[in-house]
């Protein structure tokens, strides 16, 4: 079976296992930090109320058969255990059959969060992590050599990625087509990061030839992975380095870092990594054999959807077609904002809510906020209120289901959702009413960063939430507005 493995790829393979385990370790990390706040037992949008009315066959996990907040913090942190070990490259150490049985765990408790995260985990990211470790679990380990079949299909992922995303550009906003999108997305992005400011500062002409070469990377080179090498290994570069250029520019969780890992995966290292592990070259077990064919022909009949999908004028954007996550379509940024807009929330502790009165705002970690605050950098972490808090500017719709939640958790005070921002200004004890407003936020220009010091310039716009009190004392209880 000299066919079936492709012992010069033993370290593309054992890179692209390393950072996929290093991805899931975020991802699990980020879970259980957040979980509580977002979808524990007490959270703005409470597991057990969902899977009560949502069925099983719809989103399989281990919580719709058993649910307490113990529970999920025990598998988010033995996700991230394993996930740390094979970062560590516990997965090597062990007989094949056992180093997939690690994969295939740790993707199962991160498929069990996903499908009951909600909103908050609605992301395109979510179902490429759940992809790209479906597909680890047949790399196999070093005591094998890379399944040729497997390191196909994960081409075949990065090629749906990148062509995706280039496709849904072209067929969305007319600003892509003519070069202008950047003028206004790294200042509309969801999470600008440090380096944003500076790169909506660049010319003109170069955001021109920066969207053009992200075309050219989306829409050309892709196809070239499927070539011989060394033009599959060229292309797979020329992938990964635009991807680390939008690292640069943004905070997009750990979707630039997992197309890293899959471009790195069609690499050839042959020339700098010498000869492969007398390991890699044996033959596969019969068994480890038959179950990468048969996930193979899976991946192949289920691609059937995504394909019409990218092929369709009306091609959706991150969506899974089964409830296993196993083959997905993606693409991101269809259309570019103008402009852009930020909910400030704030809070009062005077008896009567007046417009004048002694508000203090609450500072989230990664969202633009005070004017003086430098955007940070969080990136491969997720903050999923940030994220959501940017959906909610552009539409109220988009937090009709949890805005409520958290103003009612920050007016009692809950501790977990606190946790979730960057900075409570009523430390002592919570406030008597919570507002949000509406802001138009820009960068600011050279000249007004040197004489204010301040990142971004604001104005208010409108309103958001009038003031808000708690209907009774009990926390987490039903709050009522209250006019101005």
């Amino acid at each position: 079976m000299d066919w079936f493995t492709a012992p010069g790829y033993w370290l593309g393979r054992l890179v692209f296992q390393r950072a996929l385990a290093g991805v899931y370790l975020f991802a699990f990390v980020g879970a259980a930090l957040q979980f509580r706040a977002l979808i524990g037992e007490r959270g703005m949008l409470p597991v057990p109320r969902y899977v009560r009315r949502v069925p099983f066959r719809r989103a399989p996990s281990l919580f719709g058969l058993r649910y307490s907040d113990r529970l999920f913090a025990g598998c988010a942190w033995t996700g991230a255990a394993l996930a740390g070990a094979l970062a560590a490259g516990a997965g090597g150490a062990v007989p094949p059959g056992v180093a997939m049985g690690l994969w295939a765990v740790v993707w199962a408790l991160y498929l069990s969060i996903v499908n009951v995260g909600q909103t908050w985990y609605a992301f395109g990211w979510e179902s490429l992590l759940l992809e790209a470790g479906f597909l680890a679990v047949f790399l196999g380990n070093a005591r094998t050599g890379p399944p040729v079949l497997v390191l196909w299909l994960l081409r075949w992922l990065l090629f749906r990625v990148e062509f995706g995303a280039g496709l849904i550009k072209m067929r969305g906003d007319p600003c892509w087509r003519k070069l202008t999108c950047l003028y206004f997305h790294h200042e509309t992005q969801p999470v600008p990061g440090p380096l944003s400011w500076f790169f909506h500062h660049l010319p003109k002409p170069l955001h021109r030839v920066e969207c053009a070469a992200g075309h050219f990377t989306q829409l050309c080179v892709p196809v070239l992975l499927f070539a011989p090498q060394p033009v599959a290994s060229y292309a797979a570069g020329a992938i990964a380095a635009t991807q680390l250029w939008l690292v640069l520019s943004g905070n997009f969780a750990w979707l630039n870092w997992l197309t890293v890992a899959l471009a790195l995966s069609a690499v050839d290292f042959t020339g700098l990594a010498g000869a492969p592990p007398a390991a890699a070259s044996r033959p596969p077990p019969v068994w480890f054999a038959v179950a990468v064919c048969a996930v193979t022909v899976l991946v192949l009949v289920l691609s059937r959807r995504p394909v019409r999908n990218m092929l369709s004028r009306r091609q959706a954007m991150n969506r899974s077609f089964d409830p296993l996550h196993l083959v997905n379509t993606y693409g991101a940024f269809g259309s570019v904002g103008r402009t852009r807009e930020e909910v400030v929330v704030e809070g009062t502790a005077d008896p009567v809510p007046r417009p004048d009165g002694a508000w203090r705002e609450y500072g989230f970690k990664g969202k633009p906020g005070r004017p003086g605050r430098l955007p940070r950098q969080f990136a491969p972490y997720h903050l999923r209120l940030d994220w959501l808090m940017w959906f909610a500017a552009l539409s109220p719709g988009y937090a009709r289901d949890w805005f409520g939640p958290f103003v009612e958790r920050l007016l009692a005070g809950d501790r977990d959702t606190l946790r979730l921002l960057g900075d409570n200004p009523f430390p002592d004890a919570p406030p008597v009413y919570v507002r949000a407003r509406v802001y138009r936020y820009r960068f600011t220009t050279w000249r007004e960063l040197r004489a204010t010091g301040d990142w971004w310039h604001r104005t208010p716009v409108r309103a958001y939430l009038p003031p808000t009190r708690l209907a009774g004392a009990a926390p987490g209880g039903p709050a009522r507005s209250e006019p101005e």
